[in-house]
């Protein structure tokens, strides 16, 4: 019996769950329904069995060693790790799994999983899966299917049409889009339709076969571009120039509208997409008044609402049905029925030219992380932390000085050449155009109070000159 192939597709940004999903950080790469990230969550549920193979791990290349790092937290060793330069929706990175799959695995069961999902009920989720592997080796295309439990509108629906056999299986009568409330109701009132999950299975062969006949060029350019992509270390990167010539589509429009061997699984899963702040609002615990609080909060004479405190005090009195989310940058309010609509918000920033939806106040890099924790005119203050044995390009900057106090563990420091050991409370001062690199040469993270000062420090004033981790 054929084995699973895992595709674990994490190349989202979740802006309806701004401001704690963003840009560089986005929504499954955050611990929002347990103690690890939902990306994490995601490649558990397809490791550790012998059903599985190892997973192949489809991300953008900003993501990649935050996605290393999760990865290698709880123990999951990747097949591999493809890198996206950018988007180009599911269909050109599902053929590019499929390519890679029918390599190293022909034999295998290919599954799509998006990254950013929550499954409450794991053993029917092996159940589907086992009852969808049978259906892909005969030769179809196979949907799962999530029986509605309320009218939703935020969700395409499938309509199943004739049974296949004893199994509890049935052939794709209709793909909808995404219906008005009267014509979700109607769905339930009649029966027979389904959430589309965007969880997928099927032979890598099988389907290479349906995506050359109903989108040949799909194929034809992410053959191209993965006959011209290069090992990054543990990654695979995809040829940019190539990936940029490949047509942006779905693969429910590209493939599964037209193909006539589409076969949906219906399943109660305890699924949800977590795709806003209201539906993350509906699986998490609350209190009698119907809240989820986190962090430092007081909900006073509140019902129904989500609250959420990354640092400050969050009191509440007198309201209901609110989503309340504070951040070190941003606090954000909504009306809980209108929680989807803060995607709008975000748009809203990117007009402005703002970059609130881009990064947090604290930015992961290879080496660690940096947090902003002053701005002023010609002057900003950074907290700046790397792991053991990391250490940061050796770059200069044109426009600014930066002197660094050494406020936890052992630094080493190369300024133009000249090399120095910095303990607690040393220090070390970089003038303009000095070339220069920082690294920690302890067991112990190793934290630096940054200090800049110049006519310019936006983060583009960085030139590299060597960099362990091949960045631009």
């Amino acid at each position: 019996m054929r084995k699973i192939q895992p595709v674990i597709m994490s190349g989202g940004a979740g802006t309806r769950l701004w401001p704690v999903s963003r840009a560089q950080f986005p929504k499954q790469l955050l611990p929002l329904v347990s103690a690890r990230s939902m990306f994490q969550d995601t490649v558990g549920r397809v490791t550790g069995d012998a059903l599985f193979l190892p997973p192949i791990v489809i991300c953008n290349t900003h993501h990649r060693f935050v996605i290393a790092e999760q990865l290698q937290e709880t123990g999951i060793v990747s097949a591999v790790q493809i890198l996206e330069p950018f988007g180009r929706n599911t269909a050109p990175a599902v053929a590019v799994a499929a390519l890679v799959a029918e390599r190293s695995a022909p034999d295998s069961s290919l599954l799509i999983l998006p990254a950013d999902h929550y499954i409450g009920d794991e053993k029917a989720f092996i159940t589907a899966l086992e009852a969808g592997r049978r259906q892909a080796e005969k030769g179809h295309l196979v949907t799962f299917g999530i029986r509605p439990e309320r009218p939703e509108t935020g969700y395409g629906y499938i309509r199943q049409g004739e049974r296949l056999g004893e199994e509890e299986a049935f052939k794709v009568a209709q793909f909808t889009e995404k219906p008005d409330l009267k014509t979700a109701e109607s769905y339930l009132e009649q029966g027979g339709y389904h959430w589309n999950s965007g969880m997928f299975m099927f032979t890598p062969t099988r389907l290479l076969q349906e995506m050359t006949r109903t989108c040949p060029d799909i194929v034809k350019k992410c053959k191209a571009t993965l006959d011209a992509s290069v090992r990054d270390l543990d990654f695979l990167r995809l040829d940019e120039k190539s990936f940029g010539q490949v047509r942006s589509d779905s693969l429910d429009y590209a493939v599964m509208e037209h193909t006539l061997d589409a076969v949906v699984i219906p399943a109660d899963l305890g699924w949800s997409d977590i795709g806003s702040w209201s539906s993350l609002w509906a699986i998490s615990n609350k209190d009698s008044q119907g809240n989820h609080t986190m962090g430092d909060v007081i909900a006073h004479d509140t019902k129904g609402s989500y609250i959420r405190s990354e640092g400050r005090l969050i009191a509440t009195l007198g309201v209901e049905d609110l989503v309340i989310v504070e951040s070190a940058d941003v606090v954000m309010v909504a009306d809980r029925h209108r929680a989807e609509d803060v995607k709008n918000l975000v748009e809203v920033l990117k007009a402005a030219g703002r970059d609130e939806h881009v990064s947090h106040k604290r930015v992961y890099r290879p080496w660690g992380f940096y947090e902003s924790i002053q701005e002023g005119e010609h002057y900003q203050v950074k907290h700046i932390c790397v792991t053991p044995g990391a250490k940061l390009s050796l770059q200069k900057h044109f426009k600014r000085a930066e002197h660094w106090v050494v406020v936890r563990g052992q630094a080493r420091v190369t300024i133009d050449g000249d090399v120095t050991d910095l303990a607690e409370n040393e220090s070390a001062y970089i003038p303009i155009e000095a070339l220069h690199r920082l690294e920690n040469i302890g067991a112990e993270p190793l934290s630096i109070i940054e200090v800049q000062s110049g006519s310019y420090l936006g983060e583009d004033d960085i030139v590299r000159i060597e960099d362990d981790y091949k960045r631009l």
